[in-house]
């Protein structure tokens, strides 16, 4: 882990400046945007643990679409995050730390896709389906009481289920052509469905200087786990990795490239259920805290 900057001058200046308060570290204010069905109140474990290992660094916990709320769509979502991480941007000149957890992972890449002049320096996803979701879940009956996934896409795939977040990242892969027809965020956001802002987003994305993406085995909400690390199911339902997927080899939004600048790190944690990874000083200590300088 690099150490703190220092911006002070001469050694007796050093002190002064200790002793007047003006000299500062230089951590990166980290913004931390929540998933689907939480909120701010959520990650203030997090938020002290940044704070204690950290300090003097700003801590920012978004408060959009909390609870029910963040059941909307997901371009309303980044509409309005965007907004409220580019007000943060605008007073961090040294640029800042996106630190963004199941959903929000998805809100975030999408942020950084859409904004030109972001100084995002790390992106972090924490547990987030970066791939799509695909799984008979708690999270799923609570939106869809009366389905299972193999009949989701009925509701998803058309004009009305996209207005609905977790359709916009549902991806059945046995439905992938009703899926690129119909889905108006994530099939656009991979570049899977080609649109005219396909090398625009691409280059917004590249200006990230470290993508760190976290999951594991036993997450229980995010399925298949792999798609934390851009991994998904083929049509047999069989785990396709990372470097296998067609975004990727096609670098259709700049994920080959920054694995090729060494600039990607994956981190694997067995054990940590979905609702724990935000709390887990493990997974923090192990895979977000060097970062975050």
């Amino acid at each position: 882990m690099r150490t703190p900057r220092m911006s002070c001058g001469s050694p007796p200046l050093l002190l002064l400046l200790v002793l007047a308060g003006v000299c500062t570290d230089g951590y990166k204010p980290v913004i931390i945007v929540h998933g689907i069905f939480d909120g701010p109140q959520q990650f203030k474990t997090l938020s002290l643990y940044i704070s204690k290992t950290h300090p003097g660094t700003e801590v920012i916990v978004i408060d959009l679409y909390s609870n029910l709320a963040s059941l909307k769509p997901m371009w309303k979502q980044v509409h309005d995050f965007r907004k409220a991480i580019d007000s943060i941007m605008r007073r961090s000149p040294d640029g800042v730390h996106l630190l963004c957890f199941s959903q929000g992972g998805l809100i975030c890449r999408a942020v950084l896709s859409t904004t030109p002049d972001h100084n995002v320096h790390t992106f972090i996803s924490l547990s987030s389906p970066q791939a799509g979701q695909y799984g008979d879940t708690d999270y799923l009956k609570w939106v869809f009481p009366d389905c299972v996934k193999r009949t989701v896409f009925r509701i998803c795939y058309n004009r009305l289920g996209q207005k609905v977040s977790l359709c916009d990242y549902w991806k059945d892969p046995h439905h992938i052509s009703r899926y690129l027809q119909s889905n108006t965020f994530l099939a656009m956001l991979d570049g899977d469905r080609p649109h005219n802002d396909m090398n625009e987003w691409r280059t917004n994305f590249l200006r990230i200087k470290k993508l760190v993406l976290i999951g594991g085995p036993d997450d229980g909400v995010i399925t298949p786990w792999q798609s934390s690390h851009f991994g998904f199911y083929d049509s047999d339902e069989n785990v396709v990795e990372m470097r296998n997927q067609e975004f990727y080899k096609n670098d259709t939004f700049g994920l080959k490239t920054l694995d090729a600048r060494g600039a990607m790190a994956m981190c694997v944690f067995p054990g940590v259920k979905h609702v724990q990874w935000h709390s887990n000083f493990t997974v923090f200590r192990g895979c977000i805290e060097s970062w975050l300088t």
